[in-house]
C-alpha cells in the first residue's frame, strides 16, 4: 500500500542504488523491441487548444517541452513550423510577512516572505518536423520575470516506432511524476510542497522513451546534472545524473491530457495510473569554494541549501554529495473526480567536504502527497484539496494542507482562473519559482490566471 509509511521507509534504507539502476536498464533493454497496441483516447473538443495537434508529441517526456495545439505557420513535404505559447499572471502573498525560523543546528534565520503581483511565467514553443515526419525539433523560450531569467533551449527527437523514441536536449531528471508531462495541468500553477522538495530538475541529456507493452510506458534519461539552471559548463563536474521511470495505465490505457490532475474530460470508464521513478546523481556546488553555490535544486528539510557554507557543521562546506531518490505514484479518474498520490524517498550521502567532516554519514528523508479534485460544475468549476508531509532526519516533520478552485471560462483546459490557499508548517521547499520559502509557517494565498494555446 502507498501509505504504509514506517515499513516503506525501512525498506528504502536497504536499497542498493547501483543494483536498482542495473535492474531498470535490463528491463528497458528487454522491452524496447516490443510494438504496442493503440491506446484509448478520451478525445477533446475542437475548441480546446491545450492539447497538441500532432499525436507524436504525446510521447514528449516533459510538459514544459510539449506544445499545445498552437498555430501552423509553415507546412511543406519536408518541414513544418508551429508556434504555441503559455502565460501566467498571479498574485502571491506568503504570511506572516515578518517571521523567523530555527534551522536543524539551532540557528535563527529570517523567512523571506513575498507579497507581489507578477507576470510570472512565459513559454513559447517553436516545433515541427524536418525532412521526415518522425524527426522532430522543439525550440523553447522560457521566461520568468519574477527572477529576471530568460532562457532559449530545445530538444530533438526521432520517433522510430511507438515503442522507441530517442531524443537529445534539455530534458527532466525522472524523479517524480510532475516532471514527466503533467505541467501545467495541476491543481494550481506550481508544484506542491513534498513534490517540490524531493524532485530533481531539468538539464541537458539524452533520453529514450516509448510504449513497451500495451498500456505500459518507459523512459530512461542520462543528464549532465539534476538541474542545469544557474550552472555553466565551466563550473560543471565530470559526473552525470541517471534516472528512469515506468508508468502503467491498466484500465483505459490513458490518463487524460498530459496525465494532469482533474477530470475535466469526464471519464465514463475508470482511468487508472501507477508508476515508479528513480534517480541518482553525484552533485557538486558548481562554484568556487569562496563563492555561494550555483547548485540550488537540493534543500535540507529545514530549507537550507546543503552546499552553503556551515550548512551541516560550523566551518565546513560540502563540495560534493550523492543524491539518490525514488518515488511511487498512483491515480484514478472517474466521472469528474480525480485522485493522485505519490510517495518519495531521498538519501543524501558520500559527502566531500572542506574544513572538516560533517556529523552524519547520510541524510534520509521520505514523505508523500495526496490530492483530489472534483468538477462540481462539469467542464467549468473544479474544487481540489491537497495534503503533504515530509518525515525527515532532523525530526522537523514539515507538512501542508492546501486547496482551491479552478474555473474554466471556455469549458476547456486552455484558459483557467485559479484561487489557491496553503497552510504550511516549517516549509522545507524554497524557490522564487513556486509557492514556498525556507522555514515558513503560516498561510500562502495565490490568485492567478493562465492560458495555453
Amino acid at each position: 500500500m502507498l501509505f504504509t509509511l514506517p515499513a516503506a521507509a525501512r525498506s528504502c534504507r536497504a536499497i542498493t542504488w547501483p543494483r536498482l539502476f542495473r535492474l531498470l536498464a535490463a528491463c528497458l533493454v528487454a522491452i524496447l523491441p516490443m510494438r504496442l497496441a493503440a491506446q484509448e483516447d478520451p478525445g477533446r473538443s475542437p475548441a480546446d487548444s491545450a492539447t497538441a495537434k500532432d499525436s507524436l508529441y504525446a510521447s514528449s517526456i516533459g510538459g514544459e517541452f510539449r506544445p499545445a495545439k498552437g498555430f501552423d505557420l509553415v507546412r511543406t513535404k519536408r518541414s513544418s513550423l508551429n508556434i504555441s505559447f503559455y502565460g501566467l499572471f498571479r498574485y502571491l502573498n506568503q504570511t506572516p510577512g515578518d517571521q523567523t525560523f530555527t534551522d536543524h543546528l539551532g540557528r535563527e534565520r529570517t523567512v523571506k516572505a513575498r507579497n507581489d503581483l507578477n507576470w510570472h511565467r512565459t513559454f513559447v514553443w517553436l516545433t515541427g518536423f524536418f525532412w521526415v515526419q518522425n524527426f522532430r525539433y522543439n525550440i523553447s523560450l522560457w521566461s520568468l520575470p519574477t527572477t529576471q531569467q530568460t532562457l532559449l533551449f530545445g530538444n530533438l527527437q526521432y520517433h522510430f516506432s511507438p515503442a522507441f523514441t530517442l531524443g537529445v536536449g534539455i530534458t527532466p531528471n525522472l524523479t517524480s511524476r510532475s516532471v514527466q508531462g503533467s505541467w501545467p495541468f495541476w491543481g494550481s500553477s506550481d508544484r506542491q510542497m513534498a513534490d517540490d522538495f524531493f524532485r530533481g530538475g531539468f538539464s541537458s541529456g539524452v533520453f529514450a522513451t516509448g510504449q513497451a507493452f500495451r498500456k505500459l510506458y518507459y523512459t530512461a534519461s542520462l543528464n549532465t546534472n539534476i538541474s542545469q539552471l544557474g550552472t555553466t559548463a565551466s563550473n560543471d563536474s565530470r559526473d552525470f545524473a541517471y534516472s528512469g521511470s515506468l508508468v502503467w495505465r491498466p484500465t483505459t490505457g490513458e490518463f487524460g491530457p498530459r496525465g494532469g490532475l482533474g477530470d475535466l474530460e469526464h471519464h465514463t470508464t475508470l482511468a487508472t495510473q501507477f508508476g515508479i521513478s528513480a534517480g541518482h546523481s553525484r552533485e557538486s556546488r558548481y562554484a568556487n569554494d569562496s563563492a555561494p553555490p550555483n547548485a540550488t535544486q537540493i534543500k535540507l528539510s529545514d530549507g537550507v541549501n546543503p552546499f552553503d557554507a556551515n550548512a551541516l557543521a560550523e566551518g565546513v562546506t560540502v563540495q560534493k554529495l550523492d543524491y539518490d531518490e525514488m518515488a511511487v505514484d498512483a491515480g484514478l479518474k472517474y466521472r469528474g473526480f480525480s485522485f493522485q498520490s505519490e510517495y518519495y524517498w531521498r538519501r543524501l550521502s558520500n559527502f566531500q567536504t572542506l574544513g572538516g567532516p560533517v556529523p552524519m554519514n547520510s541524510i534520509f528523508d521520505h514523505g508523500f502527497q495526496a490530492q483530489a479534485m472534483h468538477m462540481v460544475v462539469p467542464k467549468k468549476l473544479g474544487l481540489y484539496a491537497v495534503y503533504g508531509k515530509v518525515i525527515d532526519e532532523f525530526e522537523r516533520n514539515p507538512y501542508e494542507i492546501s486547496g482551491g478552485a479552478n474555473f474554466y471560462p471556455t469549458g476547456t483546459r486552455s484558459w483557467r482562473l485559479n484561487f489557491h490557499l496553503i497552510h504550511i508548517k516549517r516549509s522545507p521547499a524554497a524557490s522564487n519559482f513556486g509557492f514556498y520559502t525556507s522555514g515558513q509557517s503560516g498561510t500562502t494565498i495565490s490568485i492567478g490566471t493562465d492560458i495555453l494555446l
